[in-house]
């Protein structure tokens, strides 16, 4: 399975080859303690921030900055909703935020998790939850999984430009089998599952995987190490699978999570969109645009129909490319640009039926930057995401 694994993963060491990650390694407790003086590790229950429709922190690989009203342009100047190509929303919850995901669980109140902390390109403490019963008002829940205090292989430190990094990326939380699970990927790609003890969401967490080593990836810089943005899907018959990053692979796993149950299904994307300015540049000589994305995976069903998703630069817009299959390994068909700079995120059916995505802003032409945000969907007759013509009041920039 391992050769088969590295075979699918190739694209990925293309799009992220400017991280440069180095071995692992242990670094001086004043090394890191420079660090955390520099960036808090937890955005916490939320901090005001300059502006409103704009506004925020922007996390980059070299940079930590604020969106003004002078840069607003460069990095968030909101052509999006200019455009008309998404509505004029504003974030749900002014906090620091990537990778924004919202759940209903199992007690029928919402949970958002994401990317958290000052610079996760550096360092976080883990993974923070909050928790809202109408998707207005939200509540802290705290740090539920700490790095630090109940990590295993994940408490290893690398190195990249000489500097350490340890930081989660994209967790999820999912409410599976009656109970709470949480994926989560780490620089330089490894994966881990989570699960909860207690039944609740709140945790305290175990691993469901080895706590001794990735699920997949590496702690260290080997082949096909850089693997982030794990998602998983329960289907109707309680089987659950697993994708992660350019979800060009679905695999089922075992009925405790704790490994893969079958060797991955690469995924076969029908009559693939070819137009350059459709996918990244680095992905272009690799996959010959055949791809669904680079990173961000997600899956869903509704009425019968798979909905596999991957986020991509589509008219460098960070949006997820969207294709469904009336079988869960495909092939699938129909790539398209389901939601406009919504990359990053997931899908989810509110407690009324009402359908949402997720949206965190990561591209220049987004309203503003890093906080998490919704916007409503609606499916055409043919299946197909398209955005709702009414949007509620409360997302709305009045």
């Amino acid at each position: 399975m391992k050769s088969i694994f590295i075979a699918l993963f190739s694209c990925i060491g293309i799009a992220h080859a400017q991280i440069n990650l180095e071995a692992a390694t242990q670094p001086t407790p004043p090394t890191i303690d420079s660090l955390r003086q520099q960036f808090s590790g937890i955005s916490g229950s939320g901090k005001p921030t300059r502006g409103t429709f704009f506004g925020g922190h922007v996390g980059f690989w070299k940079e930590d900055l604020d969106v003004t009203l002078q840069n607003k342009q460069k990095y968030a100047n909101g052509n999006s909703v200019t455009a008309g190509l998404i509505p004029n929303i504003k974030p749900i919850w002014d906090v620091n935020m990537r990778d924004a995901v919202i759940i209903v669980g199992g007690d029928g109140n919402y949970y958002l998790t994401g990317s958290t902390g000052r610079n996760i390109w550096k360092l976080n403490d883990g993974v923070e939850l909050y928790k809202s019963k109408d998707l207005i008002k939200w509540d802290y829940l705290g740090l539920v999984w700490s790095i630090e205090k109940d990590g295993g292989w994940e408490k290893t430190w690398r190195l990249r430009h000489g500097m350490p990094v340890r930081a989660v990326w994209a967790p999820e939380l999912h409410y599976i089998k009656k109970n709470y699970f949480i994926t989560l990927s780490m620089p330089p790609g490894g994966i881990s599952i989570l699960k909860s003890t207690t039944g609740k969401p709140e945790g305290p967490y175990v691993h469901a995987t080895n706590p001794n080593k990735p699920l997949l990836g590496g702690i260290g810089p080997i082949p096909g190490s850089f693997l982030i943005d794990p998602t998983l899907f329960e289907d109707e018959d309680g089987k659950v699978y697993f994708t992660q990053g350019p979800a060009n692979f679905i695999v089922r796993m075992k009925d405790d999570l704790s490994d893969f149950a079958e060797e991955p299904h690469p995924i076969q994307i029908v009559e693939p969109d070819t137009a350059k300015n459709h996918h990244i540049k680095s992905c272009q000589a690799n996959y010959q645009n055949k791809d669904l994305g680079f990173e961000g995976a997600t899956l869903f069903k509704r009425n019968g129909i798979y909905y596999l998703g991957s986020t991509d630069k589509y008219e460098d817009r960070y949006s997820m490319m969207m294709a469904t299959s009336k079988n869960i390994y495909g092939p699938y068909e129909g790539r398209y640009e389901a939601v406009p700079c919504n990359g990053g995120t997931n899908f989810f059916r509110a407690k009324n039926g009402d359908w949402f995505t997720c949206f965190f802003g990561d591209d220049a032409q987004a309203p503003w930057r890093e906080k998490p945000g919704i916007i409503k969907v609606v499916f055409d007759k043919a299946g197909k995401i398209t955005i709702a013509k009414k949007q509620p009041d409360f997302i709305l920039n009045k």
